[in-house]
């Protein structure tokens, strides 16, 4: 047996921390992951973990998925955050013939998918499949990618057509050789994300190599695919948010020991508003791990049990990983604050993770108007809690 398939997916992560820690710098410089570094990390396996197991990928359990976030995320978010993207955009592979989905992720040696949240894209019927065309947005991971998943409307005979009455989307796989990167990538927080934009100019895809956005059925039907796939990455950017507070508290720990503020007699660790200040971030970032792994393992049982998910557990669940997004952001802004003129240096840690820790705080993921959805759907009202 590899190395790969006898260590569990956390030791791998764990073990690849201090690599990480080290290519930090790199990674925020170039805007992108160091080639030996993705390497590394495809070479772990950990863009396969939500891959299903028949194709060769983990199909590992939710609640030592957002573990595994976690511990990336505290040694650097942008690769967390890329790995999330990656690992569980590949549960498209569940509802893809086998056949194709191992030419996608499988055939080609450290094949990740990146992908566009926005059907930006036309995919004009062809015989044999499509012609897409259009600029695709926020592409976490393409300067990697061997294959960009265009997202778009399908135009048939001069007309959108239509699922459940409303424009059917598409992803369609087109090999990274035949799209156009875009650097517009320019932003002060994840910069190591790489989240360029992408092109597509009239490329033929076969109908195989196509899914629909949403509603594809499952060929693959373990407990992992029967959570919606929005849960999925909102449990993983959760996980990649805590393990950055974490990172800024032990960080602080170690200035508090040392550092003196101008014209203070006293070292940060003695100081009584520090001391109340750290206590409390502690109790939020405590608080908000316990949510989300509380969350994270309900839903796990009630999909392995019942192999489907409720309402009310999703509900839970989406509360859990919005509420842990936001009480790291409230960690990280007491700890830079507390740290004073130090955090304002690009070469302290804190700058980029209060950085990071604010570009997340922006997705959708993180929205404040979640807690409305989840409040809805206690007081009696119908929601959709698939939704992002």
């Amino acid at each position: 047996m590899t190395a790969r398939e006898t260590q569990s997916p956390l030791d791998a992560a764990r073990k690849l921390v201090p690599m990480i820690l080290s290519c930090a710098d790199r990674i925020e410089a170039d805007r992108e992951l160091p080639q030996s570094l993705f390497e590394a990390l495809a070479d772990a396996g950990l863009f396969q973990l939500a891959l299903p197991r028949a194709l060769g990928g983990a199909e590992i359990d939710l609640p030592t998925y957002v573990q595994v976030l976690e511990e990336i995320g505290k040694a650097d978010a942008s690769t967390g955050w890329i790995v999330n993207q990656c690992a569980i955009f590949a549960t498209y592979a569940a509802r893809m013939p086998r056949d194709v989905a191992r030419s996608i992720w499988i055939d080609t040696p450290r094949s990740i998918v990146a992908n566009t949240p926005l059907p930006t894209a036309e995919a004009i019927v062809v015989p044999g499949g499509y012609r897409v065309t259009g600029r695709q947005g926020f592409s976490t991971g393409c300067r990697h990618a061997a294959w960009l998943a265009a997202r778009a409307q399908v135009i048939e005979n001069g007309q959108l057509r239509l699922q459940h009455g409303q424009p059917e989307q598409r992803y369609l796989f087109v090999p990274a050789a035949e799209a156009e990167l875009l650097d517009t990538w320019h932003v002060r927080g994840m910069r190591g994300t790489g989240t360029y934009h992408f092109a597509v100019s009239d490329v033929f895809v076969p109908a195989e190599r196509t899914v629909l956005q949403a509603d594809a059925p499952l060929l693959e039907t373990g407990p992992l695919f029967q959570i919606p796939r929005t849960l999925l990455f909102g449990s993983g950017d959760a996980a990649v948010a805590l393990g950055v507070a974490r990172s800024c508290l032990v960080t602080f720990f170690e200035l508090a020991n040392t550092k003196t503020p101008r014209a203070m007699q006293a070292m940060l660790r003695d100081q009584p508003v520090v001391q109340a200040t750290i206590g409390r971030a502690e109790a939020d970032l405590r608080s908000g791990r316990a949510f989300l792994t509380e969350a994270v393992g309900e839903l796990w049982t009630e999909a392995t049990s019942i192999g489907a998910t409720t309402q009310e557990q999703r509900a839970i669940l989406r509360l859990a990983a919005t509420h842990a997004i936001r009480l790291a952001v409230q960690v990280v802004d007491a700890v830079y604050n507390a740290t004073g003129v130090s955090a304002i240096y690009e070469g302290n840690v804190l700058q980029r993770h209060f950085q990071d820790i604010h570009v997340i705080s922006q997705h959708l993921q993180a929205r404040q108007s979640h807690y409305e959805l989840v409040g809805q759907h206690w007081l009696g009202m119908k929601t959709d809690l698939t939704r992002p």
